[in-house]
């Protein structure tokens, strides 16, 4: 090593030795976007997935269906609700729906639209803030929104770099992030519940990665677990961005009858 191999190296070490926690966090967040597809990941519209959706009790399969699911985002910073609006249908004659608003939800069957209760819409807003997907792709500007990196490590068998996030409301979540593709492996966050008068434990796994269109990677593979125990999994047939979703499809039919919550 001459001379000035071995100054520009200390040089580079003493600067990586120097950086924060923060700056390697945000430098992270950096990788993740750009490895979901950079401006392609941040300016994609709709979402179209389409499957197979199970769930579980206990570990054991309880339900298993075909499932579509519809996602479409709003403008950041325009409404006080969740920026995104979501469509889940279930069986191959998509009658019966479940839908998402930006305050609401509603289960949408032939007899009418029945709304969630209160805990059930709260237990989805707080799934979707901490969403790792959904924060890089619609919170990014969000003032108080910080990164910290939190250390490499090994998970579900990959080499991994782990990132804290936080925002202004002491909502907190772990993403572990593979460390040459930077995409989401596995995030965890924890949730208080009243009903049990302690936290729960909120895990989702993400593998499968494959090219949703226009660069967009997305997971085929979505996995969910409850303080250790699985609760669902959606795997996806095909995944599309972009496509044209009309603004009926995530509105409640004119005229539908309203049942008790």
């Amino acid at each position: 090593m001459t001379r000035r191999t071995f100054a520009l190296s200390l040089a580079a070490t003493t600067t990586f030795a120097a950086e924060t926690s923060k700056e390697r966090g945000r430098r992270l967040v950096e990788k993740v976007v750009a490895g979901l597809g950079g401006d392609a990941f941040r300016n994609m519209q709709t979402r179209t997935e389409t499957g197979r959706a199970s769930s579980f009790y206990r570990d054991h399969l309880t339900g298993y269906s075909i499932a579509h699911l519809y996602t479409k985002y709003l403008p950041p910073n325009a409404h006080a609700g969740i920026l995104e609006l979501q469509r889940q249908t279930f069986g191959k004659k998509q009658d019966d729906a479940v839908l998402y608003t930006e305050n609401d939800a509603y289960e949408v069957t032939y007899r009418g639209a029945k709304p969630f209760a209160e805990d059930k819409i709260k237990q989805f807003r707080e799934a979707t803030l901490h969403d790792i997907f959904y924060i890089l792709r619609q919170r990014l500007s969000e003032p108080g929104l910080e990164f910290e990196a939190a250390g490499i490590d090994v998970v579900e068998n990959q080499p991994v770099e782990a990132l804290d996030i936080f925002d202004s409301e002491n909502r907190n979540v772990r993403v572990w992030v593979n460390s040459d593709s930077f995409l989401p492996v596995k995030q965890r966050y924890y949730r208080w519940d009243p009903t049990i008068n302690d936290r729960r434990e909120e895990v989702t796994r993400y593998t499968t990665y494959r090219d949703a269109g226009n660069g967009v990677m997305w997971p085929h593979t979505t996995s969910r677990e409850r303080d250790t125990e699985k609760t669902s999994e959606m795997r996806s047939e095909r995944v599309t961005v972009n496509d044209s979703l009309p603004d009926s499809m995530f509105e409640l039919p004119n005229g539908i009858k309203i049942l008790k919550p």
